[in-house]
C-alpha cells in the first residue's frame, strides 16, 4: 500500500500542507523544528491512532488552532483506493473512511505504517507496555478477531479491578464470571501473540544478520503474564486475596512481555545505546517484512532523522534492505542521506511548516 496524497492541517507547527508522495523513496529535508517529523507523525497517526512521540497528546494541535485534521488517499496493491481522515478537537478523535464516520480501529485496518524514530530505542530499553503495543499492532493486522477480543478482555479486567477495590468480601458469584471472561479472551490473545512472534523470528534473524552480525545468533523470549505451567483461570482465582490487597489484577495478558537476546549479548544491559537503537530498527524492519508477507502488500516505512541516528554503514544496510522491497518509504533529515545517492527519490524541503522550493 502507499499514501498517494497527504494533507495536514493544524498539526504542531503545520498550518496547511499537502504532499503528493512517490510510491518509492520520499525524502523530507529541512532545519530542526521545520515540521519534517510531523509529516511522518501524521502517517503514523493514521495507522496507530496515536503519536510515536512521548507525551504528545496535549501538544499535537497547532497553537491557536481549533483542531487538527489529517487526510490521505491510500492505494492498495490490488488497486483498491480509500480516502482516510482523522481529526481531533480537544480530546475527541474522529475517524472517516471514504467520507463515512467509522471507529478508529476500522481506519487503522486500512493503513499500515511502521516507523523508526529517535524514541524507538524504548522498544528495547523501555517498559513492557511499548513492546506489547508493537506486538499487538502486528497481531491486529493479521487477526481480525483480535480487536473485539481485546476489548472484551479490557472490559472484564476493568470489572474485576473494580470489584477488587470495592473493599467488600471477595464473592465468587461476582468475580467468577469476569475471571472466566478474562481467561477465555486472554487465552486467545496469548495464542495469537505466540503465533505472531514465531512468524516474526526468522525476519528478526535476517535483519540482525544484516545490521548487527557481530552479536551472533538471535533468540526471542516471550512471557505471557502468568506462570507458563498454569492456566490463567486457575491463577486468577488463586491470586484474589493478593490482587485485592494491591487493588488490581496482577496476572494476565496485560502483563505480558517479550525480549530479544544475542549470542554475544545475552542481556539487554550488554547492549550499548547505539546497539539498542539498531535492535529496535531490526524489530521495525522485521515487522514490515512480515506484514508484507502476511497481507500481500508492504506497509509504509517511515525513518525519522535517519542520518543522525545511524552511521553511514548502517544507513547503507537499511537502504539495501528496503531497495529489494516494493515499499513506500518516508525519510526525514536536516540533509539528504548520502547513501541515497544512487537511489531514485522524490525530495521535499520543509520550512517552518510549509513546503518550500528546493534550491
Amino acid at each position: 500500500m502507499r499514501l498517494q496524497r497527504l494533507h495536514l492541517q493544524g498539526l504542531r507547527c503545520i498550518g496547511d500542507l499537502t504532499l503528493d508522495l512517490d510510491p518509492g523513496f520520499n525524502v523530507l529535508v529541512g532545519a530542526n523544528g521545520a515540521g519534517k517529523t510531523s509529516v511522518l507523525e501524521a502517517a503514523f497517526l493514521l495507522s496507530h491512532g496515536r503519536s510515536f512521540r512521548a507525551g504528545a497528546r496535549d501538544v499535537l494541535i497547532q497553537r491557536g488552532a481549533a483542531g487538527l485534521s489529517i487526510f490521505s488517499t491510500v492505494v492498495h496493491d490490488d488497486g483498491t483506493v480509500h480516502r482516510l481522515g482523522l481529526g481531533r478537537e480537544g480530546a475527541r478523535w474522529e475517524a472517516r473512511l471514504d467520507g463515512e464516520h467509522v471507529a478508529i480501529g476500522d481506519l487503522i485496518r486500512e493503513c499500515a505504517v511502521v516507523c523508526f524514530e529517535p524514541g524507538s530505542h524504548a522498544l528495547i530499553a523501555g517498559g513492557a507496555e511499548e513492546r506489547r503495543r508493537f506486538l499487538d499492532w502486528g497481531v491486529f493486522h493479521v487477526e481480525h478477531e483480535f480487536l473485539p477480543t481485546w476489548r472484551r478482555y479490557q472490559r472484564a479486567l476493568k470489572q474485576r479491578n473494580s470489584l477488587l477495590r470495592s473493599g467488600s468480601t471477595l464473592d465468587d458469584r461476582l468475580l467468577s464470571p469476569w475471571e472466566s471472561e478474562l481467561a477465555r479472551a486472554g487465552e486467545f490473545i496469548d495464542q495469537w501473540r505466540r503465533s505472531y512472534l514465531d512468524a516474526l523470528l526468522p525476519f528478526l534473524r535476517k535483519q540482525a544478520a544484516l545490521l548487527l552480525p557481530e552479536l551472533g545468533a538471535v533468540q526471542l523470549r516471550y512471557r505471557p503474564g502468568w506462570p507458563e505451567d498454569e492456566q490463567l483461570a486457575t491463577v486468577l482465582v488463586a491470586q484474589r486475596s493478593r490482587d485485592q490487597s494491591r487493588g488490581h489484577t496482577t496476572s494476565g495478558v496485560h502483563r505480558a512481555d517479550w525480549s530479544l537476546s544475542f549470542e554475544h549479548a545475552p542481556q539487554r544491559e550488554h547492549l550499548s545505546r547505539g546497539q539498542e537503537k539498531l535492535v529496535a530498527l531490526i524489530c521495525v524492519l522485521a515487522q514490515a517484512w512480515l506484514d508484507a508477507e502476511r497481507r500481500g502488500e508492504w506497509p509504509v516505512v517511515c525513518l525519522d532523522d535517519l542520518a543522525s541516528e545511524l552511521d553511514q554503514a548502517h544507513q547503507a544496510a537499511v537502504v539495501q534492505s528496503l531497495q529489494g522491497a516494493s515499499a513506500q518509504i518516508l525519510i526525514s533529515g536536516t540533509e539528504p542521506p548520502g547513501v541515497l545517492g544512487s537511489v531514485s527519490v522524490k525530495m521535499f524541503h520543509v520550512e517552518q511548516g510549509y513546503l518550500a522550493p528546493l534550491l
